[in-house]
This record gives structure tokens, sequence and C-alpha cells, in this order.
């Protein structure tokens, strides 16, 4: 098996060097012949499909933590603020930056880079609204919370909470916005009690200039500072995902319909789907309409080179259960019972160590390279992992060897690119 797959590796050109998104292979396919006939499926597998099927997704979850989760007028400043690079540091960097709408809001980058290189792979945000739990780690439990990290760490946004407020406050378009949205902005130009940057970052300067804060004065910061993530999760809340090749191909199989069945995939994409559910595992974690658990797993992904072992998810919860914009704390808009850590308490952190969240499959094919740090340029390399089941870095692998074939994995391959569709809302929201 592995000299088959080091075979495959020379003929697919999977060497490190290259771009991460020209690099990809066009994979061989099957030509669609008139009298091939679609597969029958027993009744298991016709339920599987079905829990798969983007008509199984239920209606977006209300977020009770967030009062404007569903206001257009906020979706409409939370996508304003998106794409303005005016929130960062250097004036340069937007969420866009990383969160690209071409590349299914990601960016073909192992790593993200904005001011400057992060430790973490960028993952889509479509369908994000879904989740309960933020960030590969987990650490945050809410979108709006999400949105408030990337602003003030140093590599990503690099500004700070009051900057922002103060953009917030002086433009005249953004005030009114949010004025309409939240009430009035307090008095915050007496630049002595409002500094022009001072938050709790690394930067000396600004955190020194935010602990010289009154209690009070942060307190009306932080409130400006968390509505501003609410906006900004009320615009990616319309980001979600449209039908498939793959959506049309089992509702066609569910309602009988032969003719489009016998078009919507090619018989190496069905192949390929007939591994996904079953020898291959893979809906042992990547199951429902979004292809995930929203779970974490640790499946023994390897160190990124040049970065210290990451503890994944043990660490995660740790932050999430001291930050203060988290759905119990004093910003969130939600009574505690309704809070995700209460209703699904997480585990112990011990077991959760190396464990990263598990991710949507949906558009895979456009969000190479993978894992929680890029570590994997194309999916064959993917498919290599857990063929190999590899032991873990930090704490045990939940993995086995699949013992997947050379063949196989390019048919595995094939039925992942039947995933990739069009975002599920009109162009006027993909754009600044």
């Amino acid at each position: 098996m592995k000299a088959a797959w080091l075979l495959l590796l020379v003929l697919l050109g999977a060497a490190c060097a290259g771009p991460p998104p020209e690099a990809t292979p066009t994979l061989p396919t099957i030509t669609q012949t008139e009298d091939f006939t679609p597969p029958d499926w027993s009744a298991a597998e016709l339920d599987t499909l079905r829990s798969l099927w983007i008509g199984s997704l239920p209606s977006l979850p209300p977020d009770p933590s967030n009062r404007v989760a569903d206001n257009p007028d906020a979706a409409r400043l939370g996508k304003q603020i998106f794409f303005d690079p005016r929130f960062s540091g250097n004036g340069q960097i937007s969420c866009a930056t990383c969160h690209q709408p071409e590349r299914a809001f990601t960016d073909g980058l192992p790593r993200a880079q904005a001011i400057g290189q992060t430790e973490r792979n960028t993952p889509t945000i479509i369908g994000a609204a879904y989740n309960d739990w933020f960030f590969w780690d987990g650490r945050k439990d809410s979108q709006w919370s999400q949105a408030l990290s990337p602003l003030e760490t140093a590599v990503e946004h690099g500004g700070t909470r009051s900057q922002y407020a103060h953009i917030l406050a002086e433009d005249p378009d953004y005030r009114a916005a949010y004025e309409r949205l939240f009430g009035p902005l307090p008095d915050i130009s007496d630049r002595s009690r409002f500094p022009d940057a001072a938050g709790p970052v690394d930067d000396a300067a600004a955190a020194a200039a935010w602990e010289g804060m009154t209690p009070a004065d942060q307190d009306a910061i932080n409130r400006i500072f968390a509505n501003m993530g609410k906006a900004i999760a009320a615009y990616e809340r319309k980001l979600l995902p449209g039908p498939s090749r793959f959506d049309r191909y089992v509702e066609a199989v569910l309602t009988g319909d032969t003719a489009v069945a016998q078009t919507a995939l090619t018989p190496d994409e069905i192949t390929g789907l007939r591994i996904f559910i079953g020898f291959g595992l893979c809906t042992d974690c990547h199951n429902g309409p979004l292809f995930t658990n929203n779970e974490f797993r640790n499946i023994g992904v390897p160190t990124a080179a040049g970065l210290p072992v990451d503890p994944g998810r043990s660490r995660g919860l740790q932050q999430l259960l001291a930050d203060p914009f988290n759905c119990l704390g004093p910003y969130s808009d939600a009574d505690p019972a309704g809070c995700a850590i209460q209703q699904n308490p997480p585990e112990d952190p011990d077991e959760l160590a190396g464990a990263f969240k598990v991710p949507t499959l949906r558009n895979v094919a456009q969000t190479a390279p993978y894992m929680h740090s890029g570590q994997y340029r194309d999916l064959q390399e993917v498919f290599i992992h857990y063929d190999r089941a590899p032991v873990a870095p930090l704490g045990q692998t939940a993995i086995i060897p699949i013992n997947i074939t050379v063949d196989e994995a390019i048919q595995l391959e094939a039925f992942l690119r039947s995933l990739s569709s069009e975002t599920a809302v009109s162009e006027e929201w993909l754009r600044p």
C-alpha cells in the first residue's frame, strides 16, 4: 500500500512546493453513458443519504445570546464592517482578507496570513451559524464572540476595541446604523478616559492604556465591541450552503427521478459515496447535512513545522470558560439556561488533549489546505493520513487505518468534489 501511495503522490504532483489552490490535481473521471444505471440503495443507506441531504438541514437555530442575530439592519451593518479594512491596526486588513467569498470564505493558505501569520488554518464560515463552538479549538461559544478575537489578535487585524469604538462613534454612517440597533452610543470623545488604542492585548502601550481606564469606562467599550461582533454575526448568519450535485442526486433517488439520478453524479462519484458512508467510516464524524457532528476529535494530525504541539480543545475549553464574552457573561443577551455550555457541558479537558473541531465537508474542494494548521495540501494527503492513522503528537488518536486503495481514494475524492455549491445568498452579500 505504501508503494502505491508514493506512486500516487508522484502522479498527482503532490510535492510540497507551489501554492495549494493551483496544486490541486484534476482527477480522472468516467464518462457518463446513457445506459448507466444508478445503484440500488438499501433502506439503511437511503436513511443515511437522506440525513446527509441539504433538504434535511433544519431551519437556522436562533442565537439567544445575540438579540439582533436575525435583524436585517444588523446584517447590513455587519457586512459593512466585515469588508472594511479600517477595522485593523494598519488599515489594510478586513475579515474578508482571510474569509474570501470566492474561496468559500477561506484563503487557500496553510495558515491565515493577515498582519502576520497565525498558527491556524482559516475555516470556512459558510454554514457556521449552525455551530455550537467556534475556532478549531472551540474557545468561543457564539458567532459574535468569535468575530471579536481576530480583531485584536496581533497577527490578524492587530487593532484594539477602543480604536474600533471610536470608528463607530465618529463615522456618521456607522454611528447612525449602530444607534438604530443598539441605542445611543455613550460619549467616548474624551481621549483621556477613552484612549485611541486601548484593550487587553499583547501591545504593551495599548494594554497599559486599558488598565488605566476605570471599570465603568472599560465596560462601555466592551459593550460597543460586543455589539460590533453581534452585527458581524448577523451578516455571517446569511452565509449558508446551497444545494450541490450530491444533493440533486439524493433528491432524485428519494423521489424516484431516474433521469436526474442517472446524470447528477458520475459512476466514480457514486462509488466514492458508497465508500464515504460504508467502510471508509467517514460518517462516524462527518454526518448530518453539513457533514460534521460539530464535535472535537483527536485524529493524530502531526504538528506543523515550526509550531509547538497544540493542545487543541483542552486549552480551548479553559479559554472559553474564562472568556467575558461567553454566553454566560455580562455581554450576552441569553438566559444562562439557553447557553450551549449549560445544555451540553464539555467533556473532561484532559480527554480532549489534541482534539480539534470536525470541519464541515461542504465545499471541501475549495477549502484546501486541510487540518487545523493546513498540514495537508490536498485531499489525497488527507486520505494517506487516514490510511496510516499515525500516533498522535498529544493525547490518543481516535482513528484506525482505513486501508483504502489508490483507486478508491480517487473515487472518494471525486465524491467529495460533488459537495461544492454556490452560497445560498444573493450576490449583494458577497461583495463590499
